[in-house]
């Protein structure tokens, strides 16, 4: 067999089957059951059987047909070179609304990587415009039984969508979700909302067009355009005002009640930006189907909160049994977007734990505008800068969505490390669930209030 996809292998789990086989790190994955592998889509599938066929080259080139008996949903146990086992396709639209047309000049060129890979929607739940598959994809997709597939669809006007990115296939793209449907693909969709473009009337028409894919069709988000300081030469976009805010909330919560008659789901969701816009509350957790949604700022901080309170619930009623009362003086940095949630969160463990101290910040993001309000665009020089005459504490607290995935670098490439030292302070990375924030702020004394329990 002629291979022309060669995965080299970038390492191999210990204990697992790939291990006792003797693969290693460096062999090349040549087939699996004499199947050329196109991909990472072709490699999921067909390791699933209970027995399969590997053919492995080794760096010497001497090849190794290896027969494998292991359970279907039972994993190799090697990771590859190039995660996708092919090139990463860039996004081929111009759409009005980018976010990476907004950033400055001299960042990372990573940053500036615009990916519509429909294969990054099932590994890790990127959002794809299906402009950039073919129809050899979606066959795949039906194939294989791949889901869920995440889909930015701004729009469910044909015309409009190719005005708003900039393709005049983007239109006939909306066709390929027919297809999903009928093959029963679940899918997951996000309406990026442009003031004046997509909103009132074409919201409302792409919603009720959208709800004919209920109930493969899981849920659909409506979050906000971010509009950065950088747009110059850009299409003009307008923030919404809180008067739109409400407007949109009220559209949405109106088809949540139908849909949830009709087909025993909310479906529509609007972030939670909105509700903070329009000085609403946020809905209760019941509304948000299992929160589907939260990649997308949909649920997020209702999330926090019930998990925050169920949290200190569990404290409250075994702390007593330990006599230790924390004692310290920290501080916690966070996007103004969540900044009240945050401070309400603090107020109430200092209320619980007088002893605790603690000063919570709300950062103006200047390196993008003040338009951004989001904790996840943050950046280390707007730490710095707004934090460095701050009163500190022993510690300051900083949610993990401020870093680069399994990284400690900040989007301006600042380290941890450096603005540890630069503010003279220890900083904790804190993970996003209401216990972690607890556990994190409680710090060493949480440790011991566990142990004594």
């Amino acid at each position: 067999m002629k291979n022309r996809n060669i995965h080299t292998i970038r390492s191999v789990e210990p204990g697992s089957i790939a291990e006792e086989l003797e693969i290693a790190p460096g062999d090349r994955l040549l087939s699996i059951d004499n199947t050329e592998i196109e991909d990472i889509f072709d490699y999921q599938f067909l390791i699933q059987n209970d027995y399969i066929e590997v053919l492995v080259e080794k760096e010497d080139g001497e090849q190794w047909l290896l027969e494998v008996e292991k359970e279907s949903d039972e994993d190799l146990g090697i990771t590859f070179e190039n995660g996708l086992m092919d090139e990463y396709r860039s996004c081929r639209n111009r759409c009005i609304f980018c976010f990476i047309d907004q950033m400055p000049p001299g960042m990372r060129e990573t940053l500036y990587f615009k990916d519509d890979d429909s294969r990054l929607s099932f590994l890790q739940g990127n959002y794809v415009t299906l402009t950039n598959m073919s129809d050899h994809d979606i066959e795949r997709i039906c194939r294989y039984r791949l889901s869920p597939i995440n889909i930015s669809i701004h729009t469910m006007n044909p015309q409009l969508r190719c005005r708003m990115l900039n393709n005049r296939f983007a239109g006939d793209a909306l066709g390929k979700m027919d297809v999903l449907h009928e093959a029963g693909i679940r899918m997951n969709g996000q309406i990026v909302l442009c003031r004046g473009i997509n909103d009132g009337p074409e919201l409302e028409y792409s919603i009720t067009r959208l709800m004919k894919y209920i109930p493969c069709l899981e849920s659909v988000s409506v979050v906000p355009v971010g509009l950065t300081k950088f747009r110059e030469g850009l299409y003009p976009l307008e923030p919404f005002t809180r008067e739109d805010a409400a407007d949109v909330i009220r559209m949405i919560e109106k088809y949540q009640k139908e849909c949830l008659g009709k087909y025993g789901t909310h479906f529509i969701h609007a972030s939670d930006e909105w509700y903070i816009l329009a000085g609403m509350e946020m809905p209760e957790a019941g509304r948000y189907d299992g929160y589907l949604q939260l990649e997308n700022g949909v649920g997020m901080l209702r999330l926090l909160e019930d998990e925050f309170a169920e949290s200190m619930a569990a404290r409250q009623s075994r702390e007593p049994l330990s006599g230790f009362y924390p004692e310290e003086e920290l501080s916690i940095a966070t996007g103004k977007l969540s900044f009240p949630y945050i401070r309400k969160m603090a107020k109430k463990m200092t209320e619980v734990w007088p002893g605790l101290k603690i000063h919570v910040y709300p950062i103006t993001n200047e390196f993008f505008g003040e338009k951004i309000t989001v904790s996840g665009l943050l950046t280390g020089q707007d730490l710095l800068s707004q934090l460095k005459s701050r009163p500190l504490g022993s510690r300051l607290l900083l949610p993990e969505n401020v870093l680069r995935s399994g990284e400690d670098v900040f989007l301006d490439d600042m380290r941890v490390g450096d603005l540890e030292k630069a503010l003279q302070v220890s900083v904790n990375i804190v993970k996003s669930s209401g216990n972690n924030f607890v556990e994190a702020v409680l710090g060493q004394w949480g440790s011991r209030l566990r142990q004594d329990i």
